[in-house]
């Protein structure tokens, strides 16, 4: 086939899998289709919030993630409430990524429901149009997974433009409407900015993003660091950042979290559960062949507060037992003593095993021939006697917003 577009810059997509968990439910099961369907937790023990629901969950009864179960249930009283699969999700993630990678080598794998692709190169394919609408029907058709995409000269702005319309939105953004499209819209519906940093914004009169694209750089960098100046480029339209096919090959952090049956107040039992966590995310260290120097534990309390608390160690670590010992450092120290709902334990800056340093201190000699080890070595021998998947592991890097609107095409400005 001819060329169909001339090149003049990059052509980079963003392409959004919509309410990825229960999509990969209501694929699994297509009687689900037009039911009000949610992933959460247990339904019995009604614990736990939403991590994801279907488009009729939250257009007609207003459920979004995050929600309380018992509230979600409360709305919709027929809700379909099921546990997350999370061998399922990332079996059809990577059917999803396999596909992609049929169109360009160059993908960045962004989160299990999300990804980048620079498509500069692949005019011979059709237009980005044509080829986002053959992405967007055969993963329908195939996998059963509704996508929207998002077509621009940079990542940034790809991203932006994916959440304009959801579900199965097609929706093109050039540098040329930032202005008219992004520059209305507050600080906090930009990629990139927390709630945290929209306050810090609006803490010195930024609350659009047009104001933060005028915003003097000394400005954004005393307040912001060196984050502040990248965001001004964003709210500019400007993006260098290459589509990085390696990036999503690299473990930043691995963690476990477990929403609890109940509001505990023992601390007992926050202790075996954090013993628990510390296991499944020393497993998952081993099977990466990672290890960490720093720990950061997750509390929410029944008032659904949130805090997260770290520490970084000189030595890195991977096994069970040193993962626990600094959760409970990190426990002892920051709880207050209130309702605990949640817990949960990262290692966070995970890094390559081969390139740790490791000091052989009095310290680690006696670990290595602590009675301790000796009993590690025959749990590893015999992992199936412990019970470790009754934890509900959470993927924090998953974001899933409010969706709205129905599939289309749309171009930007109007």
């Amino acid at each position: 086939m001819e060329a169909t577009y001339q090149k003049r810059s990059r052509v980079i997509f963003h392409v959004d899998c919509n309410s990825f968990f229960a999509s990969c439910e209501i694929a699994r099961d297509p009687s689900l289709k037009g039911k009000a369907v949610v992933v959460a937790g247990d339904p019995k023990e009604r614990k736990g919030v939403v991590l994801a629901a279907n488009y009729i969950a939250k257009q007609r009864f207003g459920i979004y993630t995050t929600m309380p179960l018992w509230e979600a249930k409360k709305r919709c009283p027929q809700l379909v409430v099921l546990k997350p699969d999370f061998h399922l999700y990332r079996e059809i993630s990577e059917k999803v990524f396999q596909f992609l990678a049929t169109f360009t080598p160059v993908l960045e794998r962004a989160s299990i429901d999300e990804g980048y692709l620079d498509i500069t190169d692949c005019y011979s394919l059709g237009s980005p149009l044509d080829i986002a609408e053959q992405i967007q029907k055969e993963l329908l058709q195939t996998l059963h997974i509704p996508v929207s995409i998002g077509i621009a000269p940079n990542k940034f702005l790809a991203k932006m433009a994916s959440n304009m319309k959801k579900p199965l939105g097609i929706t093109v953004l050039r540098k040329r409407d930032v202005p008219k499209v992004l520059w209305p819209l507050p600080v906090q519906e930009m990629h990139g900015i927390g709630d945290k940093t929209a306050k810090k914004l609006n803490s010195i009169g930024i609350f659009t993003i047009g104001e933060l694209a005028k915003a003097e750089k000394v400005t954004l960098q005393n307040l912001l660091g060196i984050t502040g100046v990248r965001l001004k480029e964003w709210a500019n339209g400007i993006d260098p950042r290459p589509v990085d096919p390696e990036s999503g090959e690299k473990w930043k952090s691995i963690g476990s979290s477990t929403t609890l049956p109940r509001n505990v107040t023992e601390e007992r039992i926050l202790l075996e559960v954090l013993r628990d966590l510390a296991q499944s995310v020393s497993n998952r260290m081993k099977q990466k062949g990672v290890v960490s120097s720093t720990v950061q534990i997750m509390i929410r309390y029944s008032n659904f507060q949130t805090i997260t608390r770290s520490k970084t160690w000189e030595n890195p670590f991977q096994e069970a037992e040193e993962i626990f010992q600094r959760a409970v450092y990190l426990l002892k120290r920051h709880w207050n003593g209130n309702p605990v709902r949640l817990l949960g334990i990262t290692a966070v800056d995970v890094f390559d095993k081969k390139e740790a340093v490791k000091q052989l201190d009095l310290f680690h000699i006696f670990n290595k021939l602590s009675p301790y080890n000796c009993v590690k070595r025959e749990i590893e021998k015999e992992p199936c006697c412990f019970p470790f998947d009754r934890i509900n592991s959470g993927q924090t890097n998953t974001k899933h917003k409010e969706e709205c609107n129905h599939g289309s095409i749309s171009y930007y400005p109007k």
